[in-house]
Order: C-alpha cells, then structure tokens, then sequence
C-alpha cells in the first residue's frame, strides 16, 4: 500500500519484567486505514504489545503516539477517548447485561443519553452482521457470538484505531469467512492492526505484517516479503 497519513507511531517500545524482556525496542508506524497484521510464536510479546500500546501496562522505555498525542502515562479508558481501543483473547461479555446493552456501554463513550447508546449499539451490531438476537443474554451466546460481540463493544467506543487480538480464534470455517467479510468491510473507516495464528487469513488481509520473536522485531514488510523472508520461515512459518 501506499503510505498515507500517519495515525499510530511507536517508537523504541520496551518492556521488562524483572530479568524477562517482554517487548524489545519495537518500532513502527500505522498509517490511516491500513491493517497490519501481527504474528510470531506463543510469547513473542504480542499480547504484551498491546497492552502497552493502550494503557494497560506502562513501558520501561519508548513512546507512543496517535495522531500525535503522546499516550504513555495515560489510562485506558483516556486512550480509548483519543480514539484507540482493543478487543481481548478471551471476551469479556458484561455477564448480567443484554447484548444491546454490553454494545451500549462502549457506546457511552461517543454520547451521555442512553437512547443515543442504545442506537449506536443496534447500528454496530448490524455492521458486525451480528447472528444472535440482540437482548439475549451475553453469557448465553456461544463462542462465535462472543466474538462478534468483543468487536462490537470495542467499535461502539467510536475508535480510529482498533486493535484485534485473536478474533478468528475458535471459530469455524464458515465462522472465519464471515468474520474476515466483517474485517474487511471495517477498513473503510477504522485503522487496524490484528494479532492473528490463521496465517492464510492474515495474510490475504494484511497491507503489512509485522512479525515478533522473543519480544523483538523480526520483520515488518508486505505479506509476500514476510512469507519469504529466511528469518521468518526458520522462526515461524515453517519450511511449508
């Protein structure tokens, strides 16, 4: 692709937990409505990366900045109002809540009048082409909903910067093919960047992929450039 505006740049990002180097001087930039895809081993970092990235651990060093507002030393939920939110491995559905109304809450962050929330809440749901009815209870919803419904709660929040971290996970074939229609259709109007195992997914998807190893950058290039590079195929990918 080619680059266009930059919305998210991080530069020298690193983490340490006592000896353990987390995340290790990881540099890069997210141009407006590009998504890039990030992969590596189990304990690359990459989870960690994110929640460097929007708040919910402070770095040991580097920045990060979107649209260039620095968001080091701030909380997640300012972060979320600059326009940056996450999705979760694992969902967290508001268990006691409706789906609508789990939607909704994210919502609170574009307006104050619940009517309003609610709205929106039935607008992302439909955008997300949402399967399930949408006052069933959160808890009830199989994985697949669950799913949907992280990406909803997150979108709800209004962000120009979403971080998708394992959606595909769990899912189906038929399930995947939805999801990835989803994903696509979102590119329009939201900046993406996914941590993702499905390498045929994130690889027909992505602009760019970013690859981690042991915490570090092992590659940021295309997804033909990536699949091809030496490096990646001996750590990751795999000789086929």
């Amino acid at each position: 692709m080619t680059n266009g505006k930059t919305v998210l740049s991080v530069d020298g990002l690193t983490k340490r937990f006592g000896g353990l180097v987390a995340v290790d001087d990881i540099s890069f930039e997210l141009y407006e409505n590009e998504l890039m895809g990030l992969i590596g081993p189990n304990g690359a970092g990459k989870t960690t990366l994110f929640d460097l990235i929007t708040g919910f651990h402070p770095p040991t060093a580097g920045t990060v900045q979107l649209n260039g507002e620095q968001l080091v030393g701030r909380q997640p939920h300012e972060i979320c109002r600059l326009g940056l939110t996450r999705t979760f491995q694992i969902p967290r559905p508001l268990a006691d809540l409706t789906v609508r109304e789990n939607v909704a809450v994210g919502a609170f962050n574009q307006t104050d009048d619940r009517t309003e929330a609610e709205a929106i809440a039935g607008e992302i749901l439909d955008l997300v082409s949402f399967d399930f009815e949408y006052e069933s209870q959160a808890e009830d919803l199989p994985i697949a909903g669950k799913k949907k419904l992280e990406v909803a709660k997150a979108l709800a929040t209004g962000p120009e910067v979403l971080l998708l971290d394992e959606v595909l996970a769990g899912l189906n074939t038929a399930e995947v093919e939805e999801f990835l229609d989803v994903i696509e259709e979102l590119r329009a109007d939201v900046t993406v960047i996914m941590i993702e195992h499905n390498l045929d997914a994130i690889m027909a998807l992505a602009d760019r992929v970013l690859v981690m190893e042991q915490g570090g950058k092992l590659a940021l290039d295309d997804p033909e450039a990536v699949q091809q590079d030496p490096a990646v195929i001996e750590a990751y990918i795999g000789s086929e």
